[in-house]
């Protein structure tokens, strides 16, 4: 039974998704002179409309559906779109999202706030999609964090988010106690999967993710981390990219799990003594807040630092592609999404989606 709803609402969510409004592009591209690495020949051509009715938007995700799913922060909300841009359903009764992501069996798991007893806590909650029959207004929102000794820390926050390929829930978290060598605040936390006898799944923390320092500000640190993206399938099955903010050297890392007869850990895909790919040169970001991969492996960071280009694309070898933007084309980035030769930036400044085709993938 649980599989004819599936198959019934996957059909039903195609019906809608193709059968939105087209959109209307412009014809130049967008370039405000201050690209400083020219690496390729991608020019990003705007789509037109922008999509608004956002307030101080943090985070935007292409959802497995695909559809798009934004953390409207200051609306106390989270909107589910189809590529046309038609709104298709809204998450209303969740305090201040900031970061989303979504499993393979299409779960939501969202990071906002949460209040009780005169305290706000930051929080991390599931929504079940399809218990919901794909209606956010119809979700119930299962909060997994905080729980138990987190109440006695208040300060503890959660910050970026990502799922894999099995499931598994990374959940980056921070606070200022890391002392205790058992339970840092600064820390990578899993979440994973568990069957229940009828056939649906639990989240079950497994622990936090070891060899990450809580304190550095070098490679492989849990230290400032802004935001989380896995990549699809199992190639690189455990591997991730992270975007950082503060006094991080390196603001943008890929986590790539090693293992070998003798230890297990993450280590740094590019290493800055080997080779200076301008993916970690140092200096390269001010403080980035969103990234993205696209089918081909190419990585979208976003950065609403004003000084920098605003929206940067390397290669899966960390050499930089093309950067464009700034204070002329945004005015504060936050976010990146991809979805069939389009990018999605959130700009929180502008409280809207702008959307670009790359000019190399056009047909």
């Amino acid at each position: 039974m649980h599989m004819k709803k599936y198959l019934f609402l996957v059909v039903s969510l195609f019906i809608v998704l193709v059968t939105g409004c087209k959109e209307d592009k412009t014809v130049m591209p967008v370039s405000d002179g201050s690209n400083q690495n020219p690496g390729g020949d991608t020019l990003y051509i705007p789509v037109s409309p922008s999509w608004g009715g956002f307030n101080n938007p943090q985070a935007i995700l292409m959802g497995r559906e695909p559809f798009i799913y934004i953390c409207d922060t200051d609306n106390n909300r989270v909107v589910m779109m189809n590529t046309a841009g038609t709104v298709l359903s809204v998450l209303s009764n969740i305090k201040k999202p900031t970061a989303i992501t979504q499993d393979y069996l299409l779960n939501l798991y969202i990071i906002a706030q949460f209040d009780t007893l005169g305290q706000t806590y930051s929080s991390v909650y599931r929504v079940n999609l399809l218990d919901a029959n794909y209606s956010l207004e119809a979700a119930t929102p299962i909060r997994l964090l905080p729980r138990g000794a987190d109440f006695q820390r208040s300060k503890r926050q959660y910050k970026a988010l990502t799922a894999f390929y099995n499931n598994a829930i990374y959940i980056a978290r921070s606070g200022p106690d890391n002392s205790n060598v058992a339970d840092y605040d600064n820390c990578i936390m899993a979440y994973v999967k568990v069957k229940r006898a009828n056939g649906y799944y639990d989240d079950s923390l497994a622990g936090t993710r070891p060899t990450i320092d809580p304190l550095s500000t070098g490679l492989i640190s849990a230290n400032g981390i802004s935001c989380m993206t896995s990549f699809s399938g199992n190639k690189y099955r455990s591997d991730f990219i992270t975007t950082f903010i503060g006094d991080n050297s390196f603001k943008a890392q890929w986590f790539h799990w090693v293992e070998t007869s003798l230890e297990a850990k993450y280590t740094s895909q590019f290493d800055p003594s080997k080779n200076m790919v301008k993916f970690v040169k140092p200096n390269r970001f001010g403080n980035p807040t969103g990234v993205c991969l696209d089918p081909s492996g190419n990585i979208y960071v976003a950065d609403p630092d004003a000084s920098k280009d605003s929206v940067f694309k390397f290669n899966s070898f960390g050499e930089e592609l093309q950067s464009f933007g700034g204070v002329k084309v945004f005015k504060k980035p936050v976010g990146v999404a991809y979805f069939d030769r389009t990018l999605y930036v959130l700009d929180a400044g502008l409280n809207q989606i702008l959307r670009f085709k790359l000019s190399t993938d056009l047909q």
